[in-house]
């Protein structure tokens, strides 16, 4: 039976202390326990069921990790309180001083600043490659290497994963793929296609009303548990760990996600076509002109579609802020920086969300001081988002 990450997430069925319809929030941090071997059980990892410190594990944040496991089809998740909280707690559990790191050239901005400037301090080495390229992939694994790091598509300039052969190719080395999949949370399902660790910033499209922060780990149930270990868990002990109320507050949202993540979708395709067909610099993974376009088709679930994001190049940062600002003005959506809102997002990712790239590494890699990335959002009457957007454009002169 095709996997359906929806049906995953609905069949879950909670009820809450007193027989509510939604868990009850454990709004505790320490538990109690009827008897002092238990205590000292649990901080063994020898007791299932039993929860010891809200660091460690709560009932709250293990409903969410539970739902999103099941989203992403893993044995078990657990949740942190940032996207950065999840990416460095997989990065440090796997790796050691002396490790090396293979990675996607076109990420998130805070994980590439992680990777290029702090853990040289840790002594762990990281080669940015186009993880387009797979020859290029490969050729720069060494002995050293602890993993393949990537994004199902790539924030900003939306290049798409070959995650099958990713995989294919961490399996022939004995290397964990590690993805993050915040861009195409039900679009793709990177585990069914090889992944062994899956990242996400809840944040975004996930949590989806731009109201707290929050990243899972999603994987074994093996690793999610040395994550936790409190004598040497990543997780554990850098201290990432996700509010009680956000985590309950996060479980109610993902409950939406599939009708949201189809609007998304929708309404970012609608926009992609009509402004390729007006001549404009649109990059779309739903286009076939995308290099990926083919590949995505490979890999994505078509009920849910190409994603929320589209890139619009328009020549120099100076035209890309009038138009931000003019959109903004005109009620379009808001100059912002992150994604999955209700509304539509936009930035000029160089100065923003990749701005930790050194300029002529941008420039390499194509990312333009005129690019505007944009989040898509719910507009019921996307025609008429589109008839002002040209609107603004035209009177910038930029169409």
């Amino acid at each position: 039976m095709k996997f359906n990450p929806a049906n995953h997430i609905q069949d879950l069925q909670y009820f809450g202390e007193f027989g509510g319809v939604n868990p009850s929030i454990s709004d505790s941090s320490t538990y109690t326990f009827l008897s002092a071997k238990t205590m000292f059980d649990t901080f063994e990892g020898n007791t299932e069921g039993c929860y010891l410190y809200s660091r460690h594990s709560s009932p709250s944040n293990l409903y969410l990790g539970e739902a999103l496991a099941a989203m992403e089809g893993t044995e078990t998740a657990n949740v942190t309180a940032s996207g950065m909280g999840a990416i460095t707690a997989v990065i440090m559990q796997l790796c050691d001083a002396g490790s090396h790191i293979v990675s996607s050239r076109t990420i998130y901005g805070g994980t590439y600043a992680f990777m290029k400037n702090f853990l040289p301090k840790l002594n762990i080495e990281t080669s940015f490659v186009n993880i387009t390229k797979l020859e290029e992939v490969e050729a720069s694994i060494t002995p050293q290497t602890k993993m393949i790091y990537c994004e199902s598509v790539s924030n900003p300039l939306l290049e798409i994963a070959d995650i099958k052969a990713l995989a294919a190719l961490a399996k022939k080395y004995h290397i964990p793929l590690v993805v993050d999949n915040t861009f195409s949370p039900l679009n793709i399902a990177p585990v069914q296609l090889g992944a062994d660790v899956v990242i996400h910033s809840l944040t975004k499209f996930i949590n989806g009303s731009s109201d707290c922060v929050g990243g899972v780990v999603c994987g074994t149930k093996e690793f999610c548990l040395s994550l936790k270990d409190v004598n040497s868990g990543a997780a554990m002990l850098l201290g990432s760990t996700m509010d009680s109320l956000r985590a309950a507050s996060i479980l109610k949202n993902l409950r939406t996600l599939h009708i949201r993540m189809k609007k998304h979708s929708e309404n970012a395709f609608y926009l992609a076509q009509q402004m390729e067909k007006d001549g404009l610099r649109v990059v779309y993974p739903g286009l076939a002109s995308h290099p990926g376009h083919e590949l995505i088709k490979e890999q994505y679930n078509s009920e849910y579609g190409f994603g929320g994001m589209l890139t619009l190049d328009v020549g120099s940062l100076d035209n890309a802020n009038s138009l931000m600002e003019l959109m903004q003005q005109r009620n379009l959506g808001y100059l912002a920086v992150s994604l999955g809102f209700y509304k539509t997002l936009f930035s000029a990712p160089g100065t923003s969300t990749s701005s930790e790239i050194p300029m002529e590494e941008q420039i390499e890699m194509g990312l333009s001081d005129g690019l505007i990335r944009f989040s898509i959002g719910l507009d019921n009457d996307i025609e008429r988002t589109y008839i002002q957007m040209k609107e603004c454009m035209k009177e910038l002169n930029l169409l």
